[in-house]
């Protein structure tokens, strides 16, 4: 049987721990079902068709989320609950120098812990940016181009080479995308 979490209780979480995080890789509860929750692929998080207006609740979602076997979930340690996704469950919206910016506001300076990789579909080229774990971040069309004004590009043989702020990065091309 599906089970909603008590949305004031997790309202009263994202008030008193704001920059709390949490290892939701570490926690294995049992799936509890499905959570009427949707992130569509513009980034804007939906429950039960409505978008979510407190960004505090989005932002502890957001902490809670897990990618495994093909899903999305909401972990806790007692509860998992699968969520849907259009896309990926995050945007990259700015970036500073190296470091770019997720909707979410988590810096993510480019390399072995947040790689770069570029989702190919038929002449479209859709940049993400490992946030955490199997968890990514498609870059917004602005901040693609963005990207690909500042750098300067090689390609070769299933990848290519951006070369950003001086650094030269290989960059995994994947047809078909995620």
């Amino acid at each position: 049987m599906d089970r909603e979490p008590d949305i004031s209780a997790l309202w009263a979480e994202a008030e008193r721990f704001p920059d709390k995080t949490y290892p939701v890789d570490k926690w294995n509860p049992t799936l509890c079902g499905e959570m009427d929750v949707l992130i569509q692929k513009d980034g804007t998080w939906l429950h039960e068709g409505r978008p979510i207006a407190r960004a505090e609740i989005v932002r502890l979602f957001a902490k809670l989320l897990r990618y495994e076997d093909r899903g999305y979930f909401l972990v806790t340690p007692v509860e998992k609950l699968r969520i849907t996704v259009e896309d990926l469950p995050f945007r990259i919206v700015d970036r500073d120098g190296l470091t770019f910016v997720s909707d979410q506001g988590v810096r993510l300076p480019l390399g072995e812990a947040h790689p770069l990789m570029i989702d190919v579909l038929g002449d479209e080229w859709l940049p993400r940016l490992r946030v955490r774990g199997d968890l990514w971040a498609r870059m917004t069309r602005a901040e693609t181009y963005r990207l690909f004004d500042a750098v300067q590009i090689e390609t070769g043989e299933g990848c290519v080479w951006l070369t950003l702020e001086g650094q030269r990065f290989e960059v995994p091309l994947c047809e078909g995308g995620k």
